[in-house]
């Protein structure tokens, strides 16, 4: 682990244009790794903030706080232009940081991103000691339920049934699904990848059909039986897409094209 200090932790890998990693509300490292591992290679710096998520008080976990908690760390490592990489909750945090702090970031990559639309436990865990009930939902996120490994089901129960940790994601998802962006997006105008699982239950096709219609530069790409992560269920074609579309910008200065 690369760190500032100990109020930023994060990993960084490579040189070159930075790329920003923004997980989702249950997500981490791991959901990336396939990114972090091949983007480094062909000339960029590849970047993944460990978002604050349990360890703020109530009055700071919401997604406003954290997108400024990226703001100031970005300014911190004297990063700028940067394009951010967003999954779910991770999407919609870069976009807030688009639309305010368009000096910082270069372009965006969004991915089952929230902002317009998506399905979540609502405003409380039902079920949530009910370890098969926690199973269903966590394998919903994805086209193929056996992704949802025993391994990500069980860091999932725990953290819904640890008093401190529930009470905090809950209070980021309703803050996210009270700020709507519909009529912040055609306000967004740096270049915009959208890569979408076909079966994505969480944030539907017509999510990624109405990002695209309100954005007024970006792509959208579709990855079949992919559900809500592609990163993680389709790493290698994610990773393909994303490549492809950022060569055009000639940001890794080398121009280095990489077949997977």
């Amino acid at each position: 682990m690369d760190s500032v200090n100990k109020k930023y932790p994060h990993i960084k890998k490579g040189r070159g244009h930075p790329l920003v990693l923004l997980h989702g509300l249950m997500g981490g490292l791991s959901n990336f790794k396939y990114v972090l591992d091949f983007f480094p290679k062909i000339g960029y710096e590849v970047i993944f903030p460990f978002l604050p998520l349990y360890n703020r008080p109530l009055f700071l976990t919401n997604i406003y706080s954290i997108s400024n908690y990226i703001i100031e760390f970005l300014i911190e490592i004297g990063v700028r232009k940067v394009t951010l990489i967003g999954n779910s909750l991770g999407g919609h945090i870069a976009l807030i940081i688009a639309k305010n702090n368009m000096d910082l970031v270069h372009s965006l990559v969004l991915t089952g991103s929230s902002g317009l639309f998506e399905k979540s436990f609502g405003s409380h865990f039902p079920k949530r000691e009910n370890y098969e009930y926690i199973k269903k939902k966590s394998q919903e996120v994805f086209y193929n339920p056996s992704i949802a490994t025993k391994e990500l089901v069980d860091e999932i129960f725990h953290i819904v049934n640890d008093k401190k940790k529930g009470i905090k994601i809950l209070y980021m998802a309703r803050s996210s699904m009270k700020y709507n962006m519909s009529k912040d997006l055609s306000l967004i105008h740096i270049p915009i990848c959208l890569i979408w699982g076909k079966q994505d239950y969480i944030t539907p096709p017509d999510v990624a059909n109405l990002f695209h219609k309100l954005l007024p530069n970006s792509d959208l790409y579709w990855i079949d039986k992919c559900g809500h992560v592609p990163m993680m269920e389709h790493p290698k074609t994610f990773t393909i897409i994303m490549e492809k579309w950022l060569s055009q910008f000639n940001l890794n200065h080398e121009n280095i094209f990489c077949k997977i």
